[in-house]
């Protein structure tokens, strides 16, 4: 189980420097149609357009990576004072809450991806590209991150009806439980 963990945090360490390396070429992009403008001469254009598929796309692979690197917002005053028990029980509900809002989300962008892919469906700006395209990037950051997160929690699940408390903890806790 604890194989998967660490297999799953290497890829996503790979992901997130994918993602580092896409969001500074497209800040070179931005900076560079910014610059142009500001010295009157052609710019390349739609960098605006771009750049907010960038986001949509990095965000969603992100996911995975604030998941396994135990990124993700917690609110932790009440949790801490409670037994093991109660926090391992947290822990799970947490995870496989994430498991079953990821599949959800993949499901119903399936959906929209398929309706566009079908329809032919293009953005209305200036560039009009086909929306299939972001949307493809979009989409298979909600699969990985479906992925990761069911696999986390079916881990989390093994490792509490196990107790194995502590691993637990490590898998899902915060920086402040191990």
């Amino acid at each position: 189980m604890l194989r998967a963990i660490s297999l799953l945090r290497t890829i996503n360490r790979y992901v997130a420097l994918t993602c580092g390396v896409v969001l500074l070429i497209t800040a070179a992009f931005v900076l560079s149609e910014i610059s142009l403008r500001g010295l009157s001469l052609p710019n390349l254009g739609g960098a605006d357009e771009l750049s907010g598929y960038i986001m949509a796309g990095v965000t969603a692979w992100g996911l995975s990576v604030a998941l396994t690197e135990r990124a993700h917002i917690r609110i932790e005053m009440a949790v801490t004072r409670l037994r093991s028990f109660w926090r391992d029980v947290i822990d799970v509900v947490v995870l496989s809450t994430f498991a079953a809002i990821a599949t959800t989300v993949t499901v119903y962008g399936w959906r929209v991806l398929s309706k566009s892919i079908h329809s032919a469906s293009r953005a209305n700006t200036p560039l009009e590209t086909p929306l299939w395209i972001p949307q493809v990037f979009w989409w298979s950051g909600w699969i990985w991150f479906s992925t990761t997160s069911c696999l986390i929690a079916i881990i989390a699940m093994g490792l509490f009806v196990a107790r194995r408390s502590e691993e637990l903890r490590n898998l899902a806790g915060t920086e402040e439980d191990t």
